[in-house]
């Protein structure tokens, strides 16, 4: 590489309006962050503070502006600031920011959610994906008796007690707190297995089975880099909750109309019992739910003994803009293209790697997709540990001088948006090309 080209590609190196940003932030934030990964722990280096966003784009306080492949962490699908959804957002922010009343956008919302679920017939709106998760474990306790709860290693299902919890040291055995404040009585009712190994979870059953209320899963897993079920896992869990009167909960917070209409259930054509929604179905407000048949969610108060409430549920401006967002992924050829767009960016990271004679594995699924710095596939999160995350680190920073704006971890998955064009994609294709010529 040229000097000439080297000063061209690095046009986003210098941040000082970022920097003094951050230096304010941390007088008044908690680590100067609001969310741990914001705070560029796992790469290093200061955070860049975002100034706006548009389109596939997002621009930075020192002018920069970056292709957005992270996209608020995934409800960005149409882009940002679409005018769809901007103008849905005003018109219900015109009628008020919030009543703490009934809507009919939450009914329309609903029936839009529903109508892409089959077997789900009622849904319960929350405001993130931790209080839709914590709020399907509680009604699946409920609903079977029962206090176990099996999670996979490497997936994330937010910050509620019961599923910040390691693996023990045995398949059945208590699992361990991961945070301070995780009381051991609230990790023992977790049991924590590899992800994509059906047979690990079939010896948790045969061992304790009457004693699980719930599976929990990703069906495809965007915690731990981008990681699909490998064949069989997932009708395996189904078929093992049926056969002992568990639940099982899909966590399509992050693939929930992101990698097709209404998410990987419908790739796969496995019936969860209950869903988990968040990201997409709120267009860029913090909006999720939890979904499900009415046996299970009729349990649920006011119609049932399990409580769960929240003033902001369903709030007026997140129905209007979910209503946008979904109303714009649902056209015709949606999905086709976007799915497309992303495989060509999949394919283009990993032939990036063979130019630069470095391992990279990719893998894609409709507008979300993953790579890491591995010889073979990541199936589970031992091996995504094992990748060169030294690596990937030096590679997410001389991206992003290059205006490429990647999740800083080598645990996150990725994504595209509808406001990507094929030449976004080039253009980042070729920034990592560059990149890892320079610090493979």
């Amino acid at each position: 590489m040229t000097t000439e080209q080297s000063s061209v590609a690095r046009t986003c190196a210098s941040r000082p309006r970022s920097e003094a940003a951050f230096a304010r932030a941390r007088e008044v934030l908690v680590g100067g962050v609001n969310s741990p990964v914001r705070a560029f722990g796992s790469v290093g280096g200061t955070p860049v503070t975002v100034a706006r966003a548009h389109g596939a784009y997002i621009e930075d306080l020192d002018g920069h502006r970056y292709i957005d492949l992270v996209g608020t962490w995934g409800p960005a699908i149409v882009g940002h600031a679409h005018p769809a959804v901007l103008d849905a957002v005003r018109e219900a922010a015109e009628r008020g920011l919030s009543f703490g009343a009934p809507c009919e956008d939450e009914t329309r919302l609903g029936e839009l959610v529903l109508s892409a679920l089959p077997g789900h017939d009622r849904i319960r709106f929350v405001n993130s994906g931790t209080e839709a998760c914590m709020s399907a474990i509680r009604l699946a306790r409920a609903a079977t008796g029962r206090q176990k709860i099996v999670k996979f290693a490497g997936n994330y299902h937010g910050h509620s007690d019961s599923m910040l919890v390691a693996a023990g040291s045995g398949a059945a055995t208590h699992g361990v707190p991961t945070s301070p404040g995780v009381s051991q009585a609230t990790a023992a009712g977790t049991v924590v297995v590899a992800y994509n190994d059906a047979d690990a979870v079939a010896r948790v059953f045969a061992e304790i089975g009457p004693d699980i209320a719930a599976v929990v899963v990703e069906p495809v897993a965007g915690n731990m880099g981008f990681v699909p079920p490998v064949g069989g896992f997932l009708q395996r869990l189904r078929e093992l909750c049926t056969a002992h009167g568990a639940v099982l909960i899909f966590d399509e917070v992050m693939t929930g109309f992101r990698v097709a209409w209404g998410g990987y259930q419908r790739v796969c054509g496995i019936r969860p019992d209950l869903t988990c929604l968040g990201k997409v179905i709120g267009g860029g407000m913090p909006v999720a739910a939890y979904a499900g048949p009415a046996r299970l969610m009729d349990q649920v108060s006011p119609l049932g003994p399990v409580y769960q409430a929240g003033t902001l549920s369903g709030n007026p401006v997140g129905m209007a803009a979910g209503l946008a967002t979904l109303g714009i992924c649902k056209a015709e050829g949606f999905y086709d293209r976007l799915g497309l767009l992303t495989a060509r960016l999949a394919d283009g990271l990993a032939g990036a790697g063979r130019g630069a004679g470095v391992a990279v594995s990719t893998g894609s699924l409709g507008g979300m997709f993953g790579f890491s710095f591995s010889a073979e596939p990541v199936r589970n999160f031992a091996e995504a540990q094992a990748c060169d995350h030294k690596l990937f680190n030096r590679f997410f920073h001389a991206m992003l001088d290059r205006g490429v704006w990647l999740a800083p971890s080598g645990y996150e998955a990725a994504f595209v948006s509808a406001a990507h064009t094929e030449a976004d994609i080039d253009a980042v294709i070729g920034a990592a090309a560059d990149a890892l010529a320079e610090v493979a």
